[in-house]
């Protein structure tokens, strides 16, 4: 579901292992006369009815819109697919190839930092019998494969035939925040191809996510290293998300840094900027360590392995383990060669940096103040212009602040009373204390205001505020009355 695309024309061209397989049939393949099915009868088209959030009227359901993509068959009620495709849906339908009848389906698991989901059918009877599309290896640069899907400009199955040109490390724009390995192939991915096998001598080999706006030709495929930790990973009924060592890794190119870390001129490490606290390297590693393997690769002075020939980001060695196993570093300090190992943890503070689907909006409502906890979400929707509170977003997680602000809560929005008149000059403002008490997250804000036995007068401070905010509690029942009914607010908190 790319939204924004550059329309190309290529010539359909198969590969040689695809191209006997692909026979358009006049007969509905609901019909007892349809031909042997294959490969491509296990590619469908997904229809979604989608309801995103309004983090600036949180009260209010979100804006409706919908879009298509495509998916393909792994298993018995079994459809692969990208999470940016069937994220927020209210509402799946799948369609078989050649067939206008549509199935209703559902979100069975979904990955929203590796965008791939996993989705089941209402009823998989109409779907028995079609193959189940195999995970191959990780393609070859230079080798050719085909991307199968059903992409604007057409209802029928669409096949388009690429080169990979480049096996990377990279950001995955649905979450905006996390990077995993990529193939760059010189096809473009259209809206409708999200989700799509990309297929090589009639095995997957990546899912089609996501182009390049900027560059003719450009599409990108999630690799089946990947597609296979997803699915490893929900074999246990759940999602655990991926792990991170918890370190800001800074390369080691200037001559004279390596000399001061006392590192011969051979292109090896890289250095420990900056550790996590409460991150699985805390305790373990130190800022100003120089990493110079990971699980007995090395590492050169950009952060970079090898692994079966490709040079890689060796985050790439952390990507393919799960929470519990452990990484082996070897590594310099103070001149010193040593061997640590760490254990590999959730740490969700982190989604902080992250949007996030699925998610109704938090909020407080108070007298025509409206607080919420910060995130990406809200970050993009108000774009913040306050020095502070950008700040304290940057150190959220890097300085730890989580320890002391589980939210991190911001006044978004003063709606007009006569009882908020001249209050606006604080909204993106962070709360630091309410009526004295430091506010750690948005519940306790919510049950300090709306206390039994409250204060004459609220006083509501912020963070590098040079006054708080005083609110007289004698206007508080008729203000919140008034403004609520004024707004169309049903509801003064959402906490959960």
């Amino acid at each position: 579901m790319i939204r924004t695309f550059t329309r190309i024309f290529l010539p359909l061209v198969l590969c040689s292992a695809l191209s006997a397989q692909l026979k358009d049939s006049p007969v509905s393949p609901d019909s007892p006369l349809a031909p042997q099915p294959t490969l491509y009868d296990s590619v469908v088209k997904i229809e979604v009815a989608t309801q995103v959030p309004d983090y600036r009227t949180p009260w209010n359901s979100g804006r409706f819109s919908g879009g298509t993509g495509t998916g393909f068959i792994i298993g018995p009620n079994q459809i692969l697919t990208n999470a940016h495709v069937v994220s927020d849906n209210r509402r799946l339908l799948v369609t078989r190839r050649g067939s206008s009848r549509k199935h209703v389906a559902r979100v069975r698991h979904i990955a929203h930092d590796c965008d791939l989901a996993l989705i089941e059918l209402q009823d998989f009877k109409p779907f028995e019998g079609l193959p189940y599309l195999d995970i191959g290896g990780m393609p070859t640069l230079e080798s050719r494969v085909s991307a199968i899907g059903y992409p604007v400009g057409g209802e029928r199955l669409s096949v388009t035939q690429g080169v990979v040109s480049r096996i990377d490390f990279s950001s995955y724009s649905h979450s905006r925040a996390d990077s995993h390995l990529v193939i760059q192939i010189d096809a473009a991915i259209n809206p409708g191809n999200s989700g799509g096998p990309v297929v090589q001598d009639g095995k997957v080999v990546g899912v089609a996510f996501q182009g390049n706006t900027q560059a003719d030709n450009v599409g990108y495929i999630i690799p089946t290293p990947v597609v296979k930790r997803f699915l490893r990973d929900i074999s246990d009924g759940n999602y655990d998300h991926y792990m991170d060592l918890g370190i800001s890794p800074f390369p080691l190119f200037n001559p004279a840094m390596r000399q001061a870390y006392q590192l011969p001129a051979d292109g090896k490490g890289v250095l420990v900027a900056n550790v996590v606290p409460g991150g699985p390297a805390d305790g373990i590693l130190e800022r100003g360590d120089v990493l110079l393997s990971i699980d007995g690769n090395a590492i050169d002075s950009a952060g970079n392995i090898r692994i079966a020939g490709e040079f890689v980001d060796m985050n790439e060695i952390v990507e393919r383990k799960f929470a519990g196993d452990k990484v082996a570093l070897t590594l310099i300090r103070k001149g010193k060669t040593l061997d640590k190992e760490l254990t590999l943890k959730a740490f969700p503070y982190s989604r902080i940096y992250s949007i996030q689907y699925e998610e109704v909006p938090r909020y407080s409502f108070f007298a025509g103040l409206v607080f919420q906890p910060l995130n990406l979400n809200l970050f993009a929707s108000f774009k913040f212009n306050d020095r502070r509170l950008r700040q304290i977003f940057a150190d959220y997680v890097s300085r730890g602040l989580f320890k002391k602000m589980e939210d991190v809560v911001v006044l978004t929005r003063v709606e007009n009373d006569r009882l908020t008149t001249r209050m606006g000059g604080f909204t993106g403002m962070v709360v630091s204390k309410v009526n004295g008490k430091e506010i750690k997250n948005l519940r306790q804000l919510h049950e300090i205001l709306n206390a039994p036995n409250p204060p004459e007068y609220h006083a509501i401070e912020f963070n590098g505020g040079n006054r708080p905010l005083v609110v007289p509690n004698s206007e508080v029942p008729a203000a919140q009355k008034r403004i609520m009914a004024q707004v169309g607010i049903t509801k003064a908190a959402q906490l959960d």
